[in-house]
């Protein structure tokens, strides 16, 4: 990444991109880190991601493209990840994420006061990773729109009386307003089931969401897909999920208890 372009391995399906365009820049020296997990892992969830293992280079990539997200490494060769986050908060909004192999509450502190949004130490969780840059460019967004920071009674993270889908389908918000964000095929079974409005689908059209080859998809992966996608809604929110097996058919997600939002 020394010529400052995007490495375009690790942008994944154009549409895919298109559709939810949160553009996130990774400055990490680890390359197995960076290209194996988090790369990969962010595209998986909906964002566009790009890498860089030298602040050098990130400063480069940002000459020339557009970040909504900088997730920094604090230890990297060429410049320390807090001198970049004070470089950066001094010069715009981009939202700031510190990932650090450091458990001390000083230096969450210190990220913190240099201008950082978020402090995750490694190793990080990729879905709550996720989740928690949805939620952050959610209230970014809010802020920018209004000025100010928004009370929560305003605030694009209100509490909802029904399950949402955001950010074009990649993230479910509960009705307690905590954000689950969504893998690819997570989001290909949540829109199918949302767009039948209460109603069942029939195991074979999840599928042919899924494969372009339904006969030749195991429909254990899809039943698998279902019990990780309820045991994470329901770790991460606490909440009852009205995603409902339908006997001999398929599954419904029950009406009434989601509404789809386009935000962001």
């Amino acid at each position: 990444m020394a010529d400052g372009r995007m490495d375009m391995n690790h942008l994944g399906d154009p549409r895919r991109l298109h559709s939810c365009p949160l553009r996130v820049v990774v400055l990490e020296d680890d390359v197995l880190l960076r290209d194996r997990l988090l790369l990969p892992g962010l595209v998986d969830h909906g964002f566009e991601a790009a890498g860089c293992g030298k602040a050098a280079e990130l400063y480069r990539l940002m000459l020339t493209n557009r970040f909504d997200i900088a997730l920094l490494d604090i230890g990297v060769p060429d410049e320390d990840g807090l001198t970049v986050t004070r470089h950066l908060r001094a010069m715009s909004s981009i939202g700031i994420v510190i990932l650090s192999a450091s458990q001390q509450r000083d230096d969450r502190i210190h990220a913190m006061t240099e201008g950082a949004d978020m402090f995750f130490s490694k190793p990080v969780d990729i879905e709550v990773l996720a989740a928690s840059l949805h939620s952050l460019m959610r209230r970014i967004r809010a802020e920018a729109q209004c000025g100010k920071v928004l009370p929560p009674s305003l605030s694009s993270n209100r509490v909802s009386s029904s399950w949402c889908l955001e950010t074009d389908g990649w993230c479910l918000l509960s009705p307690c307003g905590v954000v689950i964000a969504l893998s690819v095929p997570e989001r290909c079974v949540m829109r199918r089931l949302i767009a039948a409005q209460g109603a069942p689908v029939r195991r074979e059209c999840l599928i042919a969401e899924l494969s372009s080859d339904v006969y030749d998809f195991d429909p254990h992966r899809l039943e698998m897909l279902i019990y990780r996608l309820r045991r994470k809604v329901a770790e991460q929110s606490r909440e009852t999920f009205p995603l409902l097996t339908a006997r001999g058919m398929g599954y419904v997600f029950a009406r009434g208890a989601v509404e789809a939002r386009a935000t962001g």
